[in-house]
This record gives structure tokens, sequence and C-alpha cells, in this order.
């Protein structure tokens, strides 16, 4: 039996195809990952890629956001309840480790797991046995645990936030998933790809100044970020996504990431005095937005300014002068 396609995960970054040539290793196995990555780097898109590519992809996959589900209920979601266990337990009830038996469940925000749970936790995943909220009887389970953490869960060891057995027992194999800002070559490749498949069947580019713009923003939402965005470009572009449509957290990290680049001298130079530093850089933010724009009302939407602001500013460091004889 071949196992089942695996996801697509869209990169031409080294770093990512290495990690996924190391998903193909661990998938064949039957042990304990712990995906570990920032929000929205797309640690679940890593856990649907290992199961589908292990022998269990016919298998279920179960999936549970830890930081979703109320403390109080998490015992009874993941475990199960017996009727009458406690009040509001009418019926029966299966647990997530029942239901995923012979698959895979990914449990996402590990690291959010009170202290109370991860004693039983650990003693399902020593046991393969699950007794049930209420119940007497032990079931057995057999379940490829994936684990994912925001943070590092080493750190939450050392100041006894979560408990050293059972970060010993997850992390089996870790795998670190890095941040957008950090394989930026991937940026073009992955707006492309969200760009297609929210476009409707209609034909949408980006602009080469608009590509330029959103390779240099950080990302602070990760990948999960840059679909949003595109989700959102795609609804209202007629044909080409241009620097002015993007938003403006985009553009204006964009452009202070080129004017730290360009403008070495104030910020570099211990002579210059506090003003002179600020109105340095000022003068050459408003040099390039008026040089990327093209004019001074796309410049002024850019920068966040009214265009009655912007020419003041441009008046104030003489670049009104300026932009008139480049123009004459």
């Amino acid at each position: 039996m071949q196992p089942a396609p695996t996801l697509a995960i869209v990169t031409k970054s080294e770093r990512m195809r290495a990690i996924l040539s190391r998903l193909e290793t661990i998938a064949r196995s039957d042990t304990s990952v712990l995906l570990i990555g920032e929000t929205g780097v797309g640690k679940e898109l890593f856990a649907d890629y290992i199961h589908r590519a292990s022998a269990r992809f016919e298998r279920p996959f179960v999936k549970l956001s830890l930081s979703a589900m109320p403390h109080e209920l998490l015992e009874s979601e993941l475990f199960g309840h017996e009727r009458g266990a406690f009040t509001s337990a009418v019926t029966d009830k299966r647990g997530l480790f029942d239901v995923a038996h012979t698959g895979t469940l990914f449990l996402d925000d590990i690291d959010d797991v009170p202290a109370g749970v991860q004693v039983k936790l650990l003693r399902v995943l020593e046991s393969h046995q699950v007794m049930r909220v209420g119940g007497s009887t032990p079931n057995t389970i057999d379940v490829r645990l994936v684990t994912a953490s925001k943070v590092d869960l080493k750190d939450l060891v050392a100041r006894n936030q979560f408990r050293a057995d059972l970060f010993y027992r997850i992390n089996v194999c870790p795998v670190e998933i890095p941040a957008l800002r950090e394989r930026r070559e991937d940026v073009p490749l992955l707006a492309e790809y969200f760009l297609r498949r929210f476009a409707a069947g209609r034909a949408l580019s980006i602009s080469p100044d608009a590509e330029r713009a959103l390779t240099r923003y950080a990302w602070p939402g990760n990948v999960r970020e840059l679909r949003n965005i595109m989700q959102r470009l795609a609804l209202f572009a007629d044909s080409e996504i241009r620097v002015e449509d993007l938003p403006a957290e985009i553009t204006m990290g964009a452009d202070v990431a080129q004017l730290a680049k360009a403008c070495t001298r104030c910020l570099v130079d211990g002579e210059m005095s506090y003003t002179e530093v600020v109105a340095c850089l000022e003068r050459n933010l408003l040099r390039q937005a008026l040089a990327d724009a093209g004019s001074r009302t796309q410049a002024a939407r850019v920068l966040g300014l009214s265009l009655s602001t912007l020419r003041d500013k441009l008046k104030k460091h003489g670049l009104d002068e300026t932009e008139e004889k480049a123009r004459g």
C-alpha cells in the first residue's frame, strides 16, 4: 500500500526543502513529533503533511487547538467521559484519543496545557491506555502523536511550567519551522500561489514594486498574514496589484527598511544632533516615497499623510524645488 500524496508546501527555500526531506523520513516512523514555530508559520499544515506521508494516511487525522479549549473541558475532550461523571455529562463521550485510534492526533499549542492534564497526558503516552473521566476500565489506543508549540518548551521546563518528563516524551523528533522573514525568497512564490487560489479564475498579477514591498516586509503574522492579505487584495484587484493597493503597514515597513539601507550617514554619524538625525531621516523618506510613487498623491497615501501635510514637509526640506527642477 502506497502512502497518499502529501500536501504541497510551497517553497523554494533550501532550509525548508531540507526540513521537508527530514519530514519524509520522520513520517515513515511512529515517533512523536514536536513542531516548533511562531504563530502563523503553518504548523497544522506540517502535521497534515506528516500524517499523509505516513502508513496511517488512511486512518483518522484528528486535531485540536489546546489554547482554544477551556481548561475545565480539556480533560473530557482528550480522554472522554462516562455518563454521570459530572453534572452536564448526560451521555457517554469518546475522547479524541479514542477518535484518533490507529491514526494521528495533532495537539496544537501544547505549551498551553494545564499541569493537571499534563500528568494524565503523560500517563496515556506511556501506557497507551485511556481512562475516561468517571470510568473504571481503560481503553487501549494506538495513536501517533504530533504536537506543536509557539514557544521553546525548554524555557517552560526551566521555569517549572511544563513537566520535564512530558517534554522528553513528545520531543523525540523536534522540527523547527522558520518564520517567513527568515525565508524571504518564498514570499513572491507564496503571494502568487494565494493570489491564484483566491482570484476565482481572474488573471491577476503583482507589479515588481509591489513584489519588492511584500518581500521586504517582516511578516509578524507569517504565512497566515500573507494569505489573508492576498485574499483581501484578490477581492478588490482588477488586473495588477500595485504598491498603492498594499496595506499601509507593508508599504511603510518597506520604505523604512529601504531608508535604513540608503540613509547611512544619519544613522552612523555620531556628530549629528537628535534634531539633525530626525530631519535627515524625514528628508530621505520623503525623497524615496516620491521616487517610488511617481506622484505626490500616491506618495502621501504611502506615507499616511494628507496631501497638504506632504506639501508642507516638501517645502520644509526644500524638496518641492528639487522636484520641480527634476520635472523641468
